[in-house]
């Protein structure tokens, strides 16, 4: 079975209980898909097979996990829910697992791989939706901060709109001012240093 170390460490990190959660998901990746390739994306763990097929975390309270061509696979018995991006309970598409109970039954699990497995042998790929994406306004408290950082505020006049959004999403998705302006102070000493959002997640 070819490891990954990345992968290794980044369970050994995980709370006690997510830990046996997400051996199991990998036991099963490896079980059915002799061939896969371990990798981290977005600091996360993910399996290749001729291309992306699964990806798994651990979050504080629970785990999650989810098939890169979930809508492509035939889930008779509805295992498979909707992830967090599309309205869903959890990020992925096995729900927020929290025991090793949670997971679907490894004979389903290990269907799933195996018809994500044809799919990309088969070169088959999801269609493209394309959505219009509303602007987002700038904050007038975040316009305030950059107006301080000279620099920052020119990076951010001159970044990509995909980058401003990123921002934008993170700072007017927090829940608290206190977290709301944690968030703006980070985000102008970032985008001063020419960092975007997920800066720390892109290939160097």
């Amino acid at each position: 079975m070819l490891t990954d170390k990345r992968i290794d460490a980044y369970i050994e990190k995980a709370q006690p209980f997510a830990q046996p959660i997400l051996k199991k998901l990998r036991a099963l990746v490896h079980k059915a898909c002799s061939d896969v390739t371990e990798t981290i994306k977005w600091g996360m763990p993910s399996f290749e097979y001729k291309g992306p097929m699964f990806g798994m975390a651990a979050f504080k309270h629970h785990c999650a996990g989810g098939f890169w061509k979930t809508k492509l696979l035939n889930d008779p018995k509805n295992y498979l829910r909707v992830s967090k991006n599309s309205g869903g309970e959890a990020m992925g598409n096995l729900g927020c697992i929290k025991l090793i109970n949670d997971l679907p039954p490894d004979k389903v699990f290990i269907d799933f791989i195996k018809q994500h497995m044809k799919l990309n042998e088969e070169g088959i790929k999801l269609e493209k939706v394309k959505s219009e994406k509303k602007e987002i306004p700038v904050p007038d408290d975040f316009v305030k901060a950059l107006n301080k950082n000279k620099n920052a505020k020119s990076v951010f006049e001159k970044f990509a709109p995909s980058h401003k959004r990123e921002y934008l999403q993170w700072i007017t998705g927090a829940k608290r001012e206190e977290t709301r302006l944690k968030r703006i102070a980070t985000a102008v000493e970032w985008i001063a240093e020419g960092k975007g959002r997920n800066w720390k997640y892109e290939k160097k």
